[in-house]
């Protein structure tokens, strides 16, 4: 049985959708929080329920008692840990759930990893570790001590804390940096989902650093694929692994980081030219300064993910785009 964290958010909903469609035994575990519309979260699980081997359960990670309590009335053998308080800009207002999700929450997913002797925890990261960086691309293999939003913040340390119960338990733990995921079934505060909203109510968009940002946008059927092969093949240690030049994407623990991006960043008034294109209609935009805790571009190196499981994400904009389109459409009824 694989445990997916977060199966009614966006990612982890794709990800138990694919495990469930190859033949796996899914447990979903989400708290249906209100940060984005609680009807969307409920739709995502809506199209997992059919399947016979998906199981839910609503919790809370943060819940100590309750994660201790599922991990010893399910056996599980691998865990997807998707759930967290995403965000980068929420972080500003309201930095305690970060701490409360994010740290406690991973605190508790490792302690029942451990304790029940988890064959591999696959856990998401984020781009967003990358902060101050700006030698592109971004590479798994660079020092990431420079962070600028509490979220990033919370990413990092689950990086560390991770490495600490491998190094300690011989718990198997890769860690994903998620590069800009976009697509159908997305997250309503992300920019394509606002901006698709804003464009079809006739309202303008908000577009910040005047225009200036470049995203790896990554479709989320890639992210998808990249998940899951990377959860059939744990972790192993690095015998290469040097205290004298250590490696941050790996160790002599059983760990690894990997970055999932589409290795092609994209202007973001192309994506909007791109979006524009395929909803029929021009935006009114408002062009803005960076917001605080924001980075003007992100790009991922790919190369140990294509190295050790033979796949690389690759999906154009214009296909990911006309698709979540189409998606938004038909969900919406606009």
């Amino acid at each position: 049985m694989i445990l997916v964290t977060g199966a009614a958010g966006f990612i982890g909903y794709h990800v138990a959708r694919h495990l469930l469609e190859r033949g796996d035994t899914v447990l979903g575990l989400d708290d249906l929080n209100d940060y984005y519309d609680v009807r969307l979260k409920e739709a995502r699980l809506a199209q997992l329920s059919p399947f016979k081997q998906f199981r839910f359960v609503k919790a809370d990670v943060a819940d100590r008692a309750l994660m201790a309590t599922l991990f010893t009335d399910h056996t599980v053998d691998a865990v997807v840990h998707l759930a967290a308080q995403a965000g980068v800009r929420y972080s500003l207002t309201n930095p305690h759930v970060y701490v409360d999700s994010n740290l406690v929450g991973f605190m508790n997913i490792l302690e029942a990893c451990r304790h029940a002797r988890i064959g591999h925890l696959v856990f998401a990261s984020s781009s967003s570790v990358y902060g101050g960086n700006t030698k592109m691309p971004f590479s798994v293999h660079d020092n990431v001590d420079h962070p600028v939003s509490l979220y990033a913040v919370t990413k990092k340390a689950n990086e560390l804390m991770a490495h600490s119960y491998a190094h300690l338990y011989g718990l198997p733990c890769t860690g994903l940096r998620f590069f800009t995921v976009y697509g159908p079934w997305g997250r309503p505060d992300m920019a394509l989902f606002l901006f698709t909203k804003a464009i079809l109510d006739g309202k303008p968009i908000d577009v910040f650093n005047f225009g200036k940002m470049r995203r790896d946008f990554t479709y989320v059927d890639d992210v998808t694929e990249g998940v899951v092969r990377v959860l059939d093949r744990p972790a192993q240690p690095n015998s290469q692994w040097s205290g004298e030049a250590p490696d941050p994407s790996s160790s002599r623990a059983p760990y690894k980081l990997y970055n999932i991006g589409n290795n092609s960043p994209v202007g973001l008034m192309q994506c909007i030219e791109v979006l524009e294109h395929h909803l029929g209609r021009k935006a009114e935009k408002n062009m803005l300064p960076l917001q605080p805790g924001d980075v003007p571009e992100t790009w991922a190196d790919v190369g140990d993910l294509v190295r050790d499981v033979g796949f690389k994400p690759s999906t154009p904009i214009e296909v990911g785009i006309e698709r979540f389109v189409k998606w938004y459409r038909s969900y919406y009824r606009v």
